[in-house]
This record gives C-alpha cells, structure tokens and sequence, in this order.
C-alpha cells in the first residue's frame, strides 16, 4: 500500500521530496502515516481524471446521431435554378468563362488582357439583383478568381458618415469585409448627391481601393437603370472601371406565378381549386397595376406572406388540426389583398423571426392545448 502511494506522488511531483516521506521509529514502533495535507491532493485529482471520461462517455452516449446534410449546390446550378433572368445568366456565364480562361493563362505564364470584373446591374426592384450577385460571389471562388467568396452588402448609409473625415474610415471598413469577396452596393447612385462631398469621398476610397487591392475583391454596384448610367458617367474613374451592365427586366405574370409556385412548394402549401385561380387573378392584377415602384418578386412575396398568415389566423381557432388543414390555402384566405396593390403599401417581406414573432401573436389568445400546435404551423425564410 504504500509502494503503491509512494509511486503516485513521484509520478506527480518526482522522487526525493520528504513531504510523503514514510518515518519509522528507531525504536522499532509502527512507520508514521503520510502528510494528511498532500495525500487528499493526490487523491483528488486522481479521481476526477478518472471519473472525467466516463461522464463524456456517458453523454456522448446518449447523443442523438446528426441528420446527414443535403449536398450543396454549386454556383451555376443555383443560377440555372432561378426563374426567368434568360439574359441575365447567358451573361453571368459569359463573364464566367472569361474569368475561367483568363486564370488559366495566369497558371501557365501566359499573357491576359486587362479585364475589369467590377459590374453594375441595373434594374427595378425585386429582380434578382442580390440574389445573382451572391451566386456570382459564390462562382468566382469556384473557380479560384475569389479567396473567399462572400457577399457584403450595403448602402449609402453603411458608407457615408456625418462628419468630414468619417466617412473613408466608414467605408474602408466595409471594403475590409468584402476582401476575398463581393462589395454590393444597393441603391449606388444616392453617393452622387448634389450639395454636399460626403459621397464623393466614399466613392474616392472605394476607387482607390479597387486600383490598390486589384483582383483582391470585386464592387458590384446596382439601382434603377436611368440613375446608375446617370451615376456611372458622372465620374471619369467610376466609367474606366466599370464598364459592364448587366440588366435585369421586370418578371412576366407567367414568371411571378412561377415565383408564388415556388414559395408554396418550398413551403409546404397548396391552394384549392377556387383559391388557385383567385390567386393568379390577383397576380395578373398586380402585373397589370404595376407602376414606377413595383417591386416584381418582392410583391409576390409580399402576397405570399398576407395569405399564409390569414390561413394561419383561421387555422389557429380549429379545434383537431391536421397536415391537410395546415397545408391547405382557401379562399377565406385571401381577404384583403387589395391592400397590397394601394399605392404606397409595398413593404420589404418580413424574416423568418419576424413572421415567427407575426404566428405567436396570432396564437396568444388561444387554449393552451391548441398552442401546441404552433410547431406544425410552418414559418417561411423571405428573401430579397
């Protein structure tokens, strides 16, 4: 026994110490016990790095193995997957190409012609625009033109400061984000301001950073299609560098209803026979009102977003619901809608904990036995 302690404490503190010494008496009494204050130390931590792998044990057994992830797609199926934009993705694959076979001239030493990959796209709301630029963010690192790939999106107000000097830290904070990736500028031409400089000083840091960190990160600058040419011929350097658009036209009714299609497949809805054909009506109806400011996908989404929270109202007061009633859209579901084609009620679709937030207000008044079936109610992810 106490061979064994001795061996221990040389394990953890190394021979010669007198601390655990073992004493015997010259008179031949019994050996003196250990030093009381070392032995619980040694003890102690003895235990607990024995009984530490038998608690992880125990919980890793008990956890639950994880679902297997869905293959993620690459750039070019997501971009083939959109609808409409037939235009718009010939050029996306154009630049691509251009890209791809410039990179392999770099590898074998060959010569490239100088070619700008900063963009401007052009277009009304809701046409995709953000959407194709983080699929081209995501094609460029494909193919290793990007390091990164990411999509950092802004405005006005995430570059512009109020104060003489700000702004250039303001905006070269958001060309730090966007290194290895895209810069998106939303709305690009409200920089160009009569009246005051603030805009034109995060224009100057922007070029300048595009002239010293060449080939590290890609501008993509986007709004109506009058006011960016406008923008881009206001400035000499803005017009050397970004000598390409990309135009993004309205959807068709035949695509918008594709769009609302693709929102009820994704999640889990369908309409009945009545509520079908009121639907594509009010579609067509949007289409046809359309004016300066129609937001395409984006009021499709919006509608989508109106008449799964009708249903979710009606569903909510059901007694016994079942995955018939909760997937199934009627035309009690489509009362006020036309407070979506009123002037001035175009509205960005809400996020996923917004609407979540949207469903547990609905259900607040309702019995606790009902509440249970918020979970079965499902929540939609709107994108721009």
């Amino acid at each position: 026994m106490r061979k064994g302690l001795r061996s221990v404490y040389d394990d953890l503190y190394g021979s010669g110490s007198s601390d655990l010494e073992m004493h015997a008496d010259t008179s031949g009494a019994p050996a003196q016990p250990f030093n009381r204050n070392a032995v619980p130390e040694v003890e102690t931590e003895v235990v607990t790095e024995t009984q530490q792998p038998m608690a992880t044990a125990t919980a890793s057994s008990k956890k639950e193995p994880e679902k297997p992830k869905e293959p993620e797609k690459s750039g070019m199926e997501e971009l083939n997957e959109l609808i409409g934009l037939k235009t718009v993705k010939h050029d996306v694959e154009e630049m691509i190409s251009l890209a791809k076979v410039r990179k392999m001239r770099e590898e074998k030493g060959m010569k490239t012609a100088p070619v700008s990959l900063h963009l401007v796209f052009s277009g009304n709301p809701g046409t995709g625009k953000t959407t194709v630029a983080r699929i081209l963010a995501k094609l460029y690192k494909e193919i290793g033109i990007l390091s990164e790939g990411q999509l950092v999106e802004t405005d006005r107000s995430g570059l512009v400061a109020g104060y003489v000097g700000q702004t250039a830290i303001k905006t070269k904070k958001k060309i730090d984000e966007a290194m290895g990736g895209v810069l998106f500028i939303d709305e690009a031409y409200m920089l160009n301001q009569e009246g005051e400089n603030y805009g034109q000083e995060a224009i100057d840091t922007i070029l300048k950073a595009m002239e010293d960190h060449r080939d590290e990160f890609i501008v993509i600058v986007a709004g109506y299609t009058d006011l960016m040419r406008e923008f881009i011929d206001s400035n000499p350097g803005l017009k050397s560098r970004f000598n390409k658009f990309f135009e993004f036209p309205d959807y068709t009714v035949d695509e918008l209803q594709q769009i609302f299609d693709l929102q009820c497949k994704k999640y889990q809805y369908k309409l009945d026979e009545d509520a079908e054909k009121a639907v594509k009506e009010e579609i067509i109806k949007l289409e046809a009102e359309k004016g300066e400011n129609f937001a395409n996908a984006r009021e499709v989404r919006n509608l989508f977003e109106k008449i799964i929270t009708n249903q979710a109202t009606r569903v909510a007061a059901i007694e016994d619901v079942d995955e018939e009633t909760l997937s199934t859209i009627t035309m009690e579901d489509l009362k006020d809608l036309d407070d979506l084609s009123a002037p001035g009620k175009t509205t960005k679709p809400k996020s996923d904990e917004e609407l979540g937030e949207m469903i547990d207000g609905i259900l607040k008044d309702v019995p606790e036995e009902k509440k249970k079936k918020r979970d079965l109610i499902p929540k939609t992810i709107i994108r721009r």
